[in-house]
């Protein structure tokens, strides 16, 4: 019987793979356990009972609340925070960028390929790190102190300390109304695709769930006491105080991972249209349509299937990019994590912490592109 079994090719085939397995986790074992054995030699100590206690060290900026007296493991919510905030942003920037250079690179304007051209040339070969203490230099020395602060716009003010917008003071359990916000909305979105599997032609599929859930974020308002009041930025002393502001390095770091993706992006765009044939466009002006008409409607949807894939590397390029956040001293994860480590010396579980969250990150960029490659890609039967 077991020679039987072994003359199975898939079984052969399962067997090894479950051997390189487990030679691949006894390695991680006996690495893991040689690392803390030889830590616990030179009395460091490794765990993760850091993460409850007080960070005690500030942090400049952050997209949810944050005080020195919060814990380590919050700081590091505070650092993941910023970083996706800034993917997200200088990936969606950068994207609408990346068009237009795209675009621009093929127009038949000389001056406008020729600027274009330039441009690409020009990011594409200059390291990042100096970009970005280029834009960091610029913003910091160009513009004018608070009190000579450029004011373009009413509650606009523009100075070395950064960009003061008109904000928003928010009152309330922010955090119950966001999260119960984020529940209705699941349940209505599902609620709609029920609704419209069972009566396609209804108008009403997404009429009633819509309402419902609006009359539910107002009932979260009115229960978690929820408000909202006007905050203009005014000038106190030395800096301005209310509103919104957006430090330099914020800005600086904006700049600089717009700029150099786009330029990447521009040229991935260029050549997935460069990718269709020609004939396509023939096609489209036999049909009378204009060449935007043509480029949205016939082009664009062939060249998706060139540029998705070598736009997923793009993307993810992006992510990771932004751990050159701390050149300028923006407080992404990375500079967190390397303040946490000065202050606990636990190296380990903070580079542990660090991959784990960027393979994530990654995952769920990549689990996304190539859904909508997926929904792009040519159906062969």
């Amino acid at each position: 019987m077991l020679a039987a079994l072994w003359d199975s090719p898939r079984l052969r085939a399962w067997a090894g793979q479950a051997l390189l397995l487990l030679l691949f986790v006894g390695t991680l074992v006996w690495l893991a356990a040689n690392t803390v054995e030889n830590l616990a030699v030179r009395s460091i100590r490794v765990g993760f009972d850091f993460l409850a206690r007080p960070a005690n060290f500030p942090i400049s900026e952050s997209v949810v609340p944050y005080s020195p007296m919060d814990s380590f493991a919050w700081a590091y919510v505070v650092g993941i925070g910023n970083t996706l905030m800034i993917s997200a942003m200088a990936i969606l920037f950068a994207t609408l960028l990346g068009l237009f250079v795209g675009l621009a690179r093929r127009a038949k304007h000389p001056m406008l390929s020729g600027v274009a051209g330039v441009f690409v040339t020009a990011v594409r070969n200059t390291p990042l790190i100096v970009q970005l203490l280029f834009w960091y230099a610029l913003v910091t020395t160009a513009l004018p102190a608070p009190r000579n602060a450029l004011h373009p716009l009413p509650g606009v003010y523009l100075s070395q300390r950064g960009l003061y917008l008109p904000g928003i003071e928010w009152s309330g359990d922010g955090w119950g109304f966001a999260a119960g916000t984020a529940t209705v909305l699941a349940v209505a979105v599902l609620a709609a695709r029920l609704l419209r599997r069972q009566s396609p032609k209804s108008r009403m599929a997404c009429a009633l769930p819509a309402c419902a859930a609006a009359a539910a974020i107002l009932f979260l308002a009115w229960i978690t006491g929820i408000g909202a009041a006007a905050s203009l930025p005014k000038l106190r002393g030395f800096n301005f105080s209310g509103g919104m502001r957006l430090s330099p390095e914020f800005a600086a770091l904006m700049v600089g991972l717009v700029l150099y993706t786009a330029a990447f992006i521009g040229e991935i765009i260029r050549g997935g249209i460069d990718a269709v044939g020609r004939g396509q466009w023939e096609a489209g002006r036999a049909l009378g349509l204009s060449e935007r008409q043509t480029l949205m409607r016939i082009v664009m949807p062939q060249a998706l299937r060139v540029i998705i894939p070598p736009l997923t590397t793009q993307y993810l390029s992006t992510v990771k990019n932004s751990t050159l956040a701390l050149a300028v001293g923006f407080p992404e994860l990375g500079l967190v994590i390397g303040t946490v480590i000065n202050q606990t010396g636990q190296a380990l579980e903070s580079i542990a912490i660090l991959l784990a969250v960027y393979l994530t990150i990654g995952a769920a960029v990549s689990l996304l592109m190539n859904w909508c490659n997926a929904r792009t890609a040519l159906v062969t039967r």
